[in-house]
């Protein structure tokens, strides 16, 4: 893997682009907006998404998506799921067949429900592809703070390549044969991102905000094992080590527009001056129709939805959810 192509000039794209620019000897970054790539490649600062970092030298930044893909050896997807679909439908023919991709995306796309891996089957065609998924905050990934991820997939061979690719002192990379668990644990935890913002923002304090990350696991694994995932899944990485980054950490952007929503902010108010895109939005609205299509309990998820777009005042959403009828922990 000496020669990568990462999809998409976002925060964690350039983030990645830095990890891997220590191993491979040919990395190259595509962004979307070629004006904005080119900004990018003259300052070597990415002064849209990731602040505050500067980008080496031996990072090619691009907005030619043909030249970007030229002979490379894996196709890393970095591009959010809403726009992950007519991003790559859109390249699939620079896209050599069969080289290998990796998905960094973390979202299911609403209406299909299609996690990012079987979108990039479906537009790029037949390939082995493998999931990096994990508590991997970009701003902490571009200062070389030390972080732990896991890489899943249907290929072993793949997956090692990955971990024995990029893995170093500072990013440690484990292999997990739950590909589909790995990907939804990197979805469905955005919910709580959110719904942990909403009780900062509420002023609710660390009892109810530790109750609802431990009821929001429960909530997350239901759906992951209902899709096909591994419950034990759920417990590690991609489960409990990026709900704690996302539900906790000052850099997640799913958490600040919870605050901001708890706070009294409407959701137009917040996206109309985020830059980077908060995944746990969208999400929230294709986990609740997935949820609801096929009998999935999810509270949680619910009332969220009720709050972003339906106008439901968030402390009432709360006091809904504290009132539910009495169960016992365990019940399934």
């Amino acid at each position: 893997m000496e020669r990568v192509a990462i999809l998409g000039g976002g925060g964690m794209g350039t983030a990645l682009a830095m990890i891997f620019a220590r191993s491979a000897g040919d990395v190259r970054l595509w962004g979307r907006d070629p004006e904005h790539a080119r900004e990018i490649a003259e300052s070597r600062v990415n002064r849209r998404h990731l602040p505050g970092f500067r980008i080496p030298d031996s990072i090619r930044v691009l907005g030619d998506a043909g030249e970007a893909l030229r002979e490379a050896e894996l196709i890393v997807a970095a591009v959010p799921t809403q726009y992950l679909r007519g991003c790559l439908a859109a390249l699939a023919g620079s896209a050599s067949a069969g080289v290998p991709a990796l998905s960094v995306v973390k979202g299911i796309e609403f209406g299909t429900f299609a996690r990012p891996s079987r979108i990039i089957l479906e537009t790029l065609g037949t390939r082995p592809v493998a999931i990096l998924s994990g508590p991997s905050h970009a701003e902490e990934l571009a200062r070389g703070l030390p972080a732990s991820v896991v890489v899943a997939g249907e290929s072993r061979p793949l997956c090692e390549a990955v971990q024995q690719a990029f893995s170093d002192e500072t990013f440690r990379i484990y292999t997990n044969a739950d590909a589909v668990g790995v990907e939804a644990a990197g979805a469905l935890k955005n919910i709580l991102g959110v719904a942990a913002g909403v009780c900062d923002g509420l002023g609710f304090g660390d009892n109810a905000k530790a109750a609802m990350v431990t009821r929001g696991l429960v909530e997350m694994a239901r759906m992951g094992v209902h899709l096909g995932g591994r419950p034990e899944t759920f417990q590690g990485l991609a489960g409990v080590g990026d709900v704690v980054t996302t539900c906790y950490s000052p850099f997640g952007r799913n958490r600040a527009v919870g605050e901001r929503i708890g706070r009294g902010e409407t959701l137009d108010q917040i996206l109309a001056g985020m830059e980077n895109v908060a995944e746990g939005v969208p999400t929230i609205r294709s986990v609740h129709a997935l949820a609801t299509e096929q009998g999935v309990e999810m509270p949680i998820t619910g009332e969220l939805h009720q709050v972003l777009f339906e106008g439901k005042n968030p402390r009432t959403a709360v006091i809904d959810l504290m009132t539910r009828a009495p169960k016992d922990e365990g019940a399934p």
